[in-house]
């Protein structure tokens, strides 16, 4: 036994096995390490796809989902991607996005129903008020005027005359959104084909209300059609405003103009009228009173 030992102390006072032990020590923690490493990077996870194309705004049923495996290493470097089914069921694809069939989902594709507001009304700015124009295939050029266009509205009417009035009623405006009567945005997915049915815009109140008078006046046939125009026209686009003061003139001639805070005002002068009244009455009671003296 005392051999033994004294034979593996010289084998151990040994510099060269001792450099050599160092070494094999070295190369077998890099390969456990890789190994490691490279076994964490393929091992497969599972994610939740799409079985079919899912569109803008529907609701995420289980039977949408399917399952696939991939590599861990995908799902870190995408932070973004969902790897549990429960973050999708019943929540919303979100608005103007598409999930592809056979895609991953991705977190910010995805939206509550508390968080899922109609894109068409958002960041509206103050003093502007959405307009609804009733459109149909025809009126949109087969489906041709898609949200982001800038283009111009006409004005089609008879006046007491009789005669035919058409001209440009509205230059430069932008479409926020092209809705079926179901109000689906139109756009939204390649699934299934929709029919326009109405455009939104925003509009300052003052032509907003210009506007609805139009579309409240009968007798005179009249129409609000949309003309689209060229790409540079929406590239580059004017300011929105009224072109034609002799539409304008003809729709307030048939239109009463409402002044503004008109309760406050009737109630001034029902006031002042009472006060007027009561004055008047005390006055003649005095006259009375000096006549009877």
């Amino acid at each position: 036994m005392g051999n033994v030992l004294t034979t593996v102390k010289r084998f151990l006072a040994n510099k060269n096995t001792v450099t050599i032990l160092g070494v094999v020590l070295a190369i077998l923690v890099l390969y456990v390490g890789y190994n490691y490493r490279v076994k964490q990077a393929t091992t497969p996870i599972t994610v939740p796809y799409a079985k079919e194309e899912i569109s803008s705004r529907t609701l995420i049923t289980s039977d949408m989902i399917g399952y696939m495996e991939v590599s861990s290493s995908v799902v870190k470097s995408s932070a973004n991607l969902i790897t549990n089914a429960s973050e999708l069921i019943n929540n919303y694809v979100s608005f103007g996005t598409t999930i592809p069939a056979n895609s991953m989902f991705y977190k910010s594709q995805i939206l509550k129903s508390n968080e899922m507001p109609d894109s068409a009304f958002a960041d509206i700015p103050d003093g502007y008020t959405i307009y609804s124009l009733k459109v149909d295939l025809h009126s949109t050029y087969g489906n041709s005027i898609y949200p982001g266009n800038y283009i111009d509205l006409y004005f089609k009417g008879i006046d007491d005359n009789r005669l035919v009035m058409y001209g440009k009623f509205i230059e430069s405006i932008e479409v926020l959104a092209v809705k079926d009567s179901q109000g689906n945005h139109v756009f939204e997915t390649t699934v299934e084909s929709r029919t326009p049915a109405e455009l939104l815009f925003a509009v300052p109140d003052d032509m907003y209300k210009l506007l609805m008078k139009a579309g409240f006046i009968t007798g005179n046939s009249i129409e609000i059609v949309p003309v689209p125009r060229n790409a540079s026209y929406s590239e580059d686009p004017g300011e929105t405003n009224v072109s034609s003061d002799y539409i304008k003139a003809f729709i307030n001639a048939k239109s009463a103009t409402i002044p503004e805070n008109t309760t406050s005002a009737t109630q001034t002068n029902n006031n002042t009228d009472n006060n007027t009244t009561n004055n008047d009455a005390v006055n003649n009671n005095n006259s009375n009173d000096n006549d009877n003296q």
